[in-house]
């Protein structure tokens, strides 16, 4: 099953564009996009281990979707680990570990989490002792079915795919904007879990420091390169076998992420979809794709 969503789904500048203004105050931001795509990840349990009082907020808000809505999947999160894991490695974290199974616990018990990502950045390179690293964090967390995205070019390497492939943790396949020695668009597949995570291509602000995270992610894919990726996705689709491979647009500033998603669906399903009307007049190329048969609610149209 290839499920496509988008990193994150409550962000200010999505009001009145992804969904009405007022959803985020009203708690119901996250009920829009349940009803567009079949999977969300979750950037919150990046900044900190998230609380049971949260995850089972997500968890009964995601369950009210209408599961018998024809050609919709049942509803999966994703959820990234926390940032200490993975960015401050020097520190054991025994605490934040406890904390973060915890506050995961209702989002595992209710069959919801189809991947937890160790989301890496780029200055992690593939040495020796980072390998090892790597693989203890995998030890810690092998309970949870694995994803790991690494960016640099040093860990493309047989013997890392071969590892992963051994304990059947999915490599994150990434569009980033290209630098040096930075990973390019590939499409591996392991034993694990399928992931592809679209980052936008803009370069200028990605490399820049004082670049705030909007700038950062401010890009939205045209035509050509959602096709592009929609056949590079087909390809692991055939080598993926009955594995998820979840598809996660990041590109948020301003809804773009959730416009490519719904233009990925579309392409990969050959069939219309429903866009929310305000997401269609922010990029109107978005018509040619919106099934406007589907009930309002199915397009993120929710009374407030």
């Amino acid at each position: 099953m290839i499920r496509v969503g988008t990193a994150g789904w409550s962000y200010p500048d999505w009001e009145g564009i992804v969904y009405p203004r007022g959803s985020q105050s009203s708690g119901r931001a996250l009920e829009a996009l349940v009803r567009l795509f079949d999977v969300l990840e979750i950037n919150v349990t990046f900044y900190r281990p998230p609380t049971v009082r949260m995850t089972a907020a997500w968890v009964r808000q995601a369950a009210s979707r209408d599961l018998q809505v024809a050609g919709r999947a049942a509803f999966r999160f994703t959820a990234k680990l926390w940032q200490g894991f993975t960015h401050q490695r020097a520190q054991s974290h025994a605490a934040e570990e406890r904390a973060f199974r915890e506050g995961m616990a209702p989002l595992r018990e209710s069959g919801l989490l189809g991947a937890l990502l160790a989301q890496f950045p780029w200055s992690f390179r593939g040495t020796p002792e980072n390998q090892a690293y790597l693989e203890s964090i995998l030890d810690r967390f092998g309970d949870f079915p694995m994803a790991v995205e690494l960016r640099h070019a040093s860990w493309m390497r047989d013997d890392v795919i071969a590892m992963l492939s051994r304990r059947k943790v999915g490599f994150c396949n990434i569009d980033q904007p290209e630098q040096a020695d930075a990973i390019t668009a590939t499409t591996v597949q392991t034993p694990g879990v399928g992931y592809v995570r679209l980052h936008g291509r803009n370069r200028e602000a990605w490399l820049r420091r004082d670049a705030g995270r909007d700038e950062r992610y401010d890009y939205l894919y045209g035509p050509d390169e959602i096709a592009a990726w929609g056949q590079k996705i087909l390809t692991m689709q055939a080598a993926s076998g009955d594995r998820d491979l979840f598809v996660i647009a990041n590109n948020h500033y301003r809804g773009q992420a959730p416009a490519n998603a719904l233009e990925m669906i579309a392409l990969l399903t050959g069939r219309k979809v429903p866009v929310p009307p305000s997401l269609a007049r922010a990029y109107p190329r978005l018509d040619a794709i919106a099934d406007r048969s589907a009930p309002p609610e199915d397009q993120g149209v929710l009374p407030l």
